[in-house]
């Protein structure tokens, strides 16, 4: 849907900057609504699989009562297994709840189809219900022998044939065969390629988190550099280290406070440097992520590889007297095994906590055998109150001038202080012991000592691994490991995407959701570790293909057939996250600082909210704003107070990082619109744009025209042209009329401002805040 809006019959700014904001509001809203009614049901299929059909049935409906829970289960009958479906009943020693190849002889089949509410399931209580074609798929699948498969995540990877396609033109890489293959099940066909500049933008975001340059345009445009050169430039900029790093910093949980009440500094941004820079230089993916869990027990490690475990550091820590030591120790334990789970395993492992897992097969023993491996550090609960001046707890290591100057030179320090940054560490001499702990309550250990070790429904801990994380991390990247290379696969799609090919990115266990595309994701996950773990290499062999580079325009009938676009058959259109939000505004206005690294800086925000609140201490208790070029670094570098996070990050769906978080939502709301056409950095962004504008080109159509690109990343069209120039008259004749008001409007932000030729400034200032506001600038299309 298009919307046009024109500004030259409008009365003024502020009636203008409404509609606006109301259009905003409803496109977005269209853009991203589905039309359930034209849903279509699917059939019944030739062959019914556990995996994709009936397992998701029974695990919404039916594993609550009847599934890996011991504690929860009714009338001893478990239907998550073979042998518990397959067995007598224990009150009819002659009945069986399922028997292969018999569903007249299946009790669950009896009951599904019961009419009589005291014996249908699920019970009415419950308030589930399974549809007509549920139960005929449990019935189908039941005749066909009632076939139980392992889960499909359980299962390692393996590579199969890729699909042929008759389009020449489609195939680039593998990836298309695969996905032209799903479109042609589903009655779909691929959209054509999408224009150069809508590419061009679509890859720099996805590459460096910034809009492409007025030059890089041109010359993609122009011919002068191919695709696959583009590619190369964007995977070689420092800027890509800062944009993947947005990714792993919320799963690492990096934040620059302690959180909880005593809310106080901590300095782990050393820790973020060596992620960008990690990036950077490409690390493979293994000895990523083998430095961040078990750098520390390496036979020598070094002063990088110690930093690196800062991942494991990076949870709350509480600053507050009087807490009880041991409680808050074990929850830092916790923490760590929660975000090993989610992020190597894909597994919500967390819910064994405190019992068995309601429906993947994680028993309690499974989980604290894991958490067994996190539990030997000396970490304490509270170490010392928010008065401390030290920014780290112990174990710590200190960053001096030495070390930035030798093997940490990447770590990008403005003075020669001595920074504290918390690392990981085991206990020297002895070994904590580790037992279940009942309901998950830290003073109520139960049962024998547990040793380290990895559930076995997943992959069985070799007796030849040292039974530490150093020796899990090596068991995570193990060839036949199911899940490592898949997880972490799904989560580089998703940052594409906006979606996983298995959607739940934060759980491939039961009651996630099933992998849209199985193929493809199998063969990435193996491709992926052949290539010795090639993160760029990853991510290039996606943006080349086909499936990358469709048009984002939908037709009616690929709206009925696939609303949620689920197979791909054009790109989707993504809002950015919250800090390229901020990175696109001040890249295209000029005002970006492109320092590498650092500390985190402070920019605007509105006053009163730290003091308003009663979670900070020392530093953290008053917001005190950065100065000069700190107020214009990237979003990755903005100062995140646990307790408080910034609200321009917040309002943009931006991860509050008090947990382990592997997705983000993407909402649509008032605030965000009313934040683009209030907020502080917005309206800097423009004046500062139009100053250099209008004192570069003379002419006010150039003028707007550059403006177009920098923002939107293309010319404007005819059309879109004679409205921007509508606007900039009006608003012309307006500031001549009141030059008080051109002047005054110029007075914003703090780097320096040009009062020269006001009226053209503030003019052309109101039409790039307008560019600003429109949905296209804010959305990967």
């Amino acid at each position: 849907m298009v919307i046009k809006v024109n500004p030259v019959g409008l009365k003024n700014k502020a009636v203008f900057t409404s509609i606006l904001t109301m259009l905003f509001i409803a496109a977005v809203a269209l853009n991203s609504c589905s039309n359930e009614n034209n849903y279509k049901q699917a059939s019944i299929p030739d062959q019914v699989s556990y995996n994709f059909h009936i397992r998701p049935i029974l695990s919404d409906n039916c594993f609550a009562c009847h599934g890996p829970d011991a504690n929860k289960r009714e009338a001893g009958l478990r239907l998550d297994t073979e042998v518990g479906a397959y067995a007598a009943l224990n009150d009819n020693p002659n009945g069986h709840a399922i028997v292969p190849g018999k569903s007249n002889q299946s009790e669950v089949i009896a009951r599904i189809f019961s009419e009589d509410v005291t014996e249908t399931m699920p019970p009415l209580e419950s308030n589930l219900s399974l549809s007509d074609q549920e139960k005929q798929l449990i019935k189908k699948w039941i005749d066909q022998g009632a076939i139980y498969e392992k889960h499909w995540a359980f299962e390692p990877p393996v590579k199969k044939d890729i699909p042929l396609s008759s389009l020449s033109d489609w195939n680039q890489n593998p990836i298309d065969g695969f996905v032209l293959a799903k479109m042609k099940e589903n009655g779909l066909t691929p959209n054509p390629k999408a224009k150069k500049n809508f590419l061009l933008k679509r890859l720099s975001l996805d590459l460096t988190g910034l809009p492409p340059t007025s030059e890089e345009v041109r010359s993609f445009n122009s011919g002068e550099k191919s695709w696959e050169q583009m590619i190369d430039l964007y995977l070689s900029k420092p800027a890509y280290g800062e944009k993947l790093a947005l990714l792993w910093l919320d799963i690492s949980r990096y934040a620059d406070s302690f959180g909880y009440q005593n809310d106080n500094i901590r300095t782990q941004w050393p820790y973020r440097d060596w992620v960008i820079h990690a990036f950077n230089k490409n690390f493979p993916y293994d000895k990523f992520l083998k430095w961040q869990l078990a750098g520390d027990l390496f036979p020598e490690p070094n002063r990088e590889q110690l930093l690196a475990t800062a991942f494991n550091r990076n949870h709350k820590i509480t600053e507050e007297e009087g807490v009880i030591h041991e409680e808050y120790r074990v929850e830092y334990v916790l923490d760590k095994t929660n975000t090993f789970s989610k992020v190597i395993l894909g597994m919500t492992m967390e819910c064994a906590q405190c019992h068995d897992h309601k429906y993947d097969p994680i028993s309690q023993k499974d989980y604290y055998n894991l958490y067994a491996f996190f539990n030997n550090t000396p970490e304490k609960g509270f170490e010392g109150g928010a008065g401390s001046p030290v920014r780290a707890k112990s174990p710590l290591m200190w960053v001096d001038t030495e070390d930035t100057e030798g093997i940490l030179n990447f770590i990008n320090h403005p003075d020669s202080n001595k920074i504290a940054v918390s690392i990981m560490q085991d206990l020297k001499d002895s070994i904590r012991p580790t037992f279940i702990l009942d309901r998950g309550i830290y003073d109520a250990p139960t049962g024998e000592p547990l040793n380290p070790k990895t559930p076995d429904i997943i992959k069985p801990f070799s007796k030849d691994l040292p039974k530490n994380r150093l020796g899990l991390v090596e068991w995570a990247f193990a060839e036949d490991h199911p899940l490592t290379s898949r997880v972490f696969v799904n989560l580089i799609w998703q940052e594409i995407f906006g979606v996983g090919l298995v959607p739940s990115s934060g759980d491939f266990g039961m009651q996630g959701k099933l992998p849209t595309h199985p193929e493809l994701l199998d063969w990435l996950a193996v491709e992926f570790r052949e290539s010795g773990w090639d993160i760029k290499q990853l991510i290039k062999l996606i943006v080349s293909s086909t499936t990358y580079q469709q048009s984002s325009a939908i037709s009616k009938e690929t709206l009925a057939i696939d609303p949620d676009n689920t197979y791909l058959s054009r790109f989707p259109r993504l809002r950015l996250h919250a800090e390229l939000i901020r990175d696109m505004v001040l890249a295209s206005s000029g005002l970006l600082v492109d320092e590498l690294g650092g500390p985190s800086v402070k920019p605007y925000q509105p006053e009163g909210l730290w003091e308003a609140s009663s979670s900070g201490r020392g530093e953290l208790n008053i917001y005190r704003q950065d100065k000069g070029d700190k107020l214009y670094r990237r979003g990755i570098y903005t100062f995140i107070k646990l307790t408080l996070p910034p609200p321009s990050l917040l309002i943009f769906d931006g991860s509050n990082r008090d947990i382990c978080q592997v997705n983000r939502n993407r909402t649509n709301t008032p605030l965000q619109a009313l934040a683009l056409l209030n907020d502080p950095l917005v309206l800097e962004a423009s004046r500062v744009l139009a100053e250099k504008l209008v004192h570069e080109l003379k002419d006010e159509e150039a003028a707007i025209a550059e403006a177009f690109v920098r923002i939107l990343g293309r010319l404007p069209k005819n059309e879109e042209n004679q409205l921007l120039l509508g606007f900039y008259a009006e608003e012309v004749l307006r500031f001549e009329n009141s030059p008080e008001i051109a002047s005054g409007s110029l007075d914003i932000g703090e780097s320096p401002a040009s009062k020269k030729e006001a009226v053209r400034t503030a003019a052309l200032m109101q039409v790039i805040v307008a560019l600003y506001n429109l949905e296209e600038a804010i959305t990967k299309t």
